[in-house]
């Protein structure tokens, strides 16, 4: 697992995916059953001993994950850092000091018709739930689920990405040094390792992934019903008005957009910038590109900041949407090169798209930010509510008037105004998508009610007014069920 000796020059490993033994799958599955029976009754102390052993193997791993992510994408060390230990790591600070809150039932001032009751929420782990997490962030929205799981009480199967292999392998190595295999336990594998998984009836799935995949899991998911968790994806829109801080604006846009070279699913995946600043927001952005990558093709082929494309074939697709896209007339104001051998691809600038290129209707996940000019706001809202819910809307202005308009006609999972992809990492929002870009949110207390059954307790007493409306009906007790009806018609105090 060690790295290459020389990242610019050595060909990215090619994977091979090893199935798990479904026989096995099967067997770990039916063990973890009496161990989530057992974990419901579990306090927040032992979870989070099982949580913090996890911090600490993640961290005493710590080299060997930069070597195991330059392997698979030559992803440099800050950057795994900031986008795979940075999330993890406050996903735990923030369980560790709030855990005993969030277990804690939530009491319920009774309704006008249950006077005479008490009522709680109970919060419950659902029990034995699958994790299938996604190659681009292989750590972080694998582990990240794992420590909401573990703090609402559940057991857990994890199924990693077959595609960043080496990672894989460290995560399962950690696993199972980590937890019995009727706790926690990671296998290995592609396709059809995922179906066996799938078919197994689990009280919850956590997926990340594409929509389209998303959907075959639904799917699946409906034979038992099986609840779930989809955090997708979708074509995260951007908006930058004529009252735009410009400088601001390209600094944070570019780092959001090419952040693990644009293989984000909260990535800035195209930009309406108004007419009248459209060249001085070009000009910005182009200036942002050759002071972190280089001046040069060269440098910036070179540099150890910028993440690969996965696989050649996500290349591959990348390099069509931008030979597309020229091919419709497109201009590149900066990048443009693509080496499919090293599965590199510049980051790249595009103007003058035409509506009918691909790069406009398929999700990009890689490096090319397409630029449209607008002049009309509206027609930018239109045409954002004209395509599917996206998991994120980003806007540059210093207009109330603007933020407000396009904030409240528009929907998305989430969206930042003057910055981007930092609500992902803000413990406190909930993250998620919008149909077609996701159902159910994760992160912080929102995680742990994700993996949680939110259980309504009543307790009744003698005094309860529901005696009311038992049988049989006599007149007098039909007169006390109407006026009590007709009392329900006045509004609360």
């Amino acid at each position: 697992m060690n790295a290459p000796q020389d990242l610019r020059q050595t060909p990215l490993a090619s994977f091979q995916a090893s199935e798990a033994d479904p026989q096995n799958i099967r067997a770990v599955f039916e063990s973890q059953q009496a161990k989530a029976l057992a974990w419901r009754a579990s306090t927040a102390g032992e979870r989070l001993a099982r949580i913090r052993r996890l911090r600490d193997a993640m961290l005493a791993h710590r080299e060997a994950f930069y070597a195991a992510f330059a392997q698979d994408y030559r992803k440099s060390a800050s950057e795994v850092e900031v986008s795979e230990f940075l999330p993890i790591m406050d996903e735990i600070r923030h369980a560790t000091g709030a855990l005993k809150r969030w277990m804690k039932p939530q009491k319920k001032w009774p309704t006008s018709t249950m006077l005479g009751t008490s009522a709680w929420v109970q919060y419950q782990p659902r029990g034995r739930v699958l994790i299938i997490a996604p190659w681009n962030y292989p750590l972080s929205l694998c582990f990240g689920p794992l420590v909401s799981a573990l703090a609402a009480g559940n057991t857990v199967i994890i199924k990693p990405s077959e595609m960043t292999p080496a990672v894989s392998a460290l995560m399962a190595d950690i696993i199972a040094s980590m937890f019995a295999g009727d706790e926690v336990a990671l296998f290995q594998g592609g396709q059809p390792t995922s179906q066996v998984l799938l078919n197994l009836p689990f009280d919850h799935i956590f997926f990340t992934g594409s929509p389209s995949v998303g959907k075959v899991v639904m799917a699946a998911a409906a034979k038992h019903l099986t609840s779930v968790t989809l955090e997708l994806g979708g074509k995260s829109p951007t908006i930058v008005d004529e009252t735009a801080d410009l400088t601001l604006a390209a600094e944070t846009l570019i780092w959001g957009k090419f952040l693990n070279n644009g293989q984000t699913c909260v990535a800035p995946d195209h930009v309406y910038v108004h007419e009248s600043v459209k060249q001085d927001f070009i000009a910005a952005c182009k200036q942002v590109l050759e002071n972190r990558y280089g001046k040069t093709a060269a440098e910036q082929k070179h540099s150890p900041d910028l993440t690969r494309i996965v696989n050649r074939r996500h290349t591959e697709r990348l390099a069509g949407l931008l030979s597309d896209a020229l091919e419709h007339g497109a201009i590149v104001h900066a990048g443009g090169e693509v080496d499919v051998a090293q599965c590199y691809v510049a980051p790249t600038l595009l103007e003058h798209i035409p509506d009918d290129a691909a790069i406009l209707s398929e999700e990009i996940f890689g490096p090319l930010l397409p630029i449209m000019a607008y002049s009309d706001l509206d027609e930018v809202i239109a045409k954002i509510n004209a395509g599917p819910k996206p998991l994120a809307l980003y806007i540059w202005s210093r207009s109330k008037a603007s933020t407000g308009k396009v904030l409240t006609m528009t929907s998305s999972g989430g969206a930042c105004v003057n910055h981007c992809v930092a609500q992902f990492a803000h413990g406190n929002l909930p993250f998620g998508g919008v149909n077609n870009s996701g159902i159910g949110n994760a992160h912080g207390e929102y995680g742990f009610r994700t993996f949680s059954h939110e259980r309504a307790v009543l307790r009744s007493s003698p005094l309860m007014l529901i005696k009311l409306f038992f049988p049989p009906y006599t007149e007098k007790r039909r007169y006390l069920i109407r006026k009590t009806v007709d009392m329900l018609r006045l509004p609360m105090l």
